[in-house]
């Protein structure tokens, strides 16, 4: 690849950023094509189900709430409690885990279709751009021109537009905090009746809007941290939005009356179509970069340029660097399907998890520091401490019920009532027949139950004379 050594200054610094340090401003043309098509219903999608969620509710409660001020998660309607933190930490790793494969395998193709950045940038902010300021081309000389009227109002009208956007989206991520019902009374009532809410809904438009505004694709080069991990996880097989340069070197102008095989010509015209669109501002030609986000804006600009001079489409495609070199097909090979099915089957040790959590965590211990007790001629006792999480979204009574072997348990003060979120505990006594008792330490199976309905069931140990005995 000495021939191309002219092209590696890119990896000398960012593409967003000047020699001198300053940042550069990019101004990429409107992608248009079947890909950006597909990528906009995606985003439409998406988007629709993130302001609509909020309003969604299961048995009053929010279908998906992240209240970590109050340590209370609802997911698809299941709700959480810090207890089941056991729950959410196998979930990160197991996410993670699907996040490293995944990027090994497909790149970077969430940040292009389903990241939220990208989804707000590219149909949302940016589409509000074009048309208030005009096309790429347009709006770099608006920004260029002086300050007049012209570029007063127009600035104007397209930052109280954005402001407007983020504003109305931190309403409904703080719906996702502090639920719907939260924020409707934020806005019936006023600020002054919700100030802390007030604050930090302000806080986070500004965020939002200084994100969109100002920062755009920094976001993905220099705070993201997936974009960084990129470098690492990414090998030859991976596939990615790749420029296929057997086939596009060497690159040359294009000339509908000549011959480009005879003139050592490839088919890459040096258009720079896919370096206009990109936004991010890189040159794809250059191979896998840092910069790059998946989002096919290039593949689509490229293929229309191919399909102008009569070259068949795919000189920018999703494909692996080994595909290119080696001039194959990518194929579902041996790797992707092994992958595919640690992915498969990471996803349904989450979702099993999660369907053996149970409704309430109860724990029977016997009372530390006590031996049994003869509690009247023909039984024996011992004490017992239950302690009792209620998961659900009602108030439960809980009751006890011994399995096995035969015996009795009298609760101490009462029903053991626990309100919904929140730890009961109780005392109580195990009553068994002195004659049932076969060893000192007999297994005892106790059914926690509620309503008649059995919640859980957890084994124990009783203690019987002989233990002392043989002391």
């Amino acid at each position: 690849m000495e021939e191309f050594e002219e092209f590696d200054d890119f990896r000398d610094r960012q593409s967003t950023i000047g020699e001198d340090g300053s940042r550069l401003w990019v101004y990429p043309k409107q992608p248009k094509g079947i890909l950006y098509n597909y990528r906009k219903i995606t985003s439409f999608v998406l988007l629709a189900i993130l302001f609509i969620i909020p309003f969604i509710k299961v048995n009053g409660d929010p279908f998906m709430l992240f209240n970590f001020l109050e340590r209370k998660f609802i997911v698809f309607g299941v709700m959480f409690y810090p207890q089941d933190f056991h729950l959410f930490v196998l979930s990160m790793i197991a996410f993670i885990v699907f996040v490293v494969l995944f990027t090994v395998i497909f790149g970077r193709i969430f940040c292009g279709w389903i990241c939220p950045q990208t989804i707000f940038m590219e149909f949302l902010y940016r589409p509000i751009e074009y048309w208030i300021e005009g096309n790429h081309s347009q709006q770099r000389k608006l920004d260029q021109s002086s300050l007049d009227f012209n570029k007063i109002w127009r600035k104007g009208l397209k930052h109280f537009i954005f402001f407007l956007i983020s504003f109305i989206s931190a309403h409904f991520f703080l719906a996702y905090i502090t639920g719907i019902d939260y924020v409707g009374k934020l806005i019936t009532d006023g600020p002054a009746a919700h100030l802390t809410g007030f604050i930090g809904i302000i806080a986070f438009s500004v965020v939002h809007y200084f994100v969109f505004a100002k920062l755009r694709e920094q976001v993905c080069i220099i705070i993201c941290p997936y974009g960084r991990l990129q470098g690492v996880l990414l090998d030859r097989n991976s596939i990615v939005i790749s420029y296929d340069y057997k086939r596009g070197e060497p690159r040359g102008k294009y000339n509908p009356l000549e011959d480009r095989a005879s003139k050592n010509k490839g088919d890459c015209v040096e258009c720079g179509s896919c370096q206009a669109v990109c936004p991010t501002g890189i040159d794809i030609r250059n191979g896998t970069q840092l910069e790059c986000i998946n989002c096919t804006a290039c593949i689509d600009a490229c293929n229309t340029v191919m399909r102008r001079i009569k070259k068949p489409e795919g000189l920018i495609r999703y494909a692996s660097e080994r595909t290119i070199a080696d001039k194959t097909k990518l194929m579902f090979n041996v790797r992707i399907l092994f992958y595919s099915v640690v992915l498969s089957g990471l996803l349904i040790l989450i979702a099993f998890l999660f369907s053996i959590r149970t409704p309430i965590e109860s724990t029977i211990l016997r009372q530390k520091g006590t031996m049994f007790q003869e509690y009247d001629s023909l039984h024996y006792s011992n004490i017992y401490m239950i302690q009792v999480i209620n998961k659900t979204r009602k108030t439960l009574q809980v009751d006890l019920e011994l399995d096995e072997p035969d015996g009795e348990i009298k609760l101490v003060g009462g029903p053991l009532i626990v309100k919904n979120g929140e730890v009961g505990e109780s005392q109580f006594l195990v009553l068994i027949k002195k004659s049932d008792l076969k060893s000192s330490n007999t297994e005892v199976e106790f059914k926690v139950t509620s309503g008649g309905e059995e919640m859980d069931e957890i084994e124990s140990t009783f203690v019987g004379p002989n233990a002392l005995d043989r002391k």
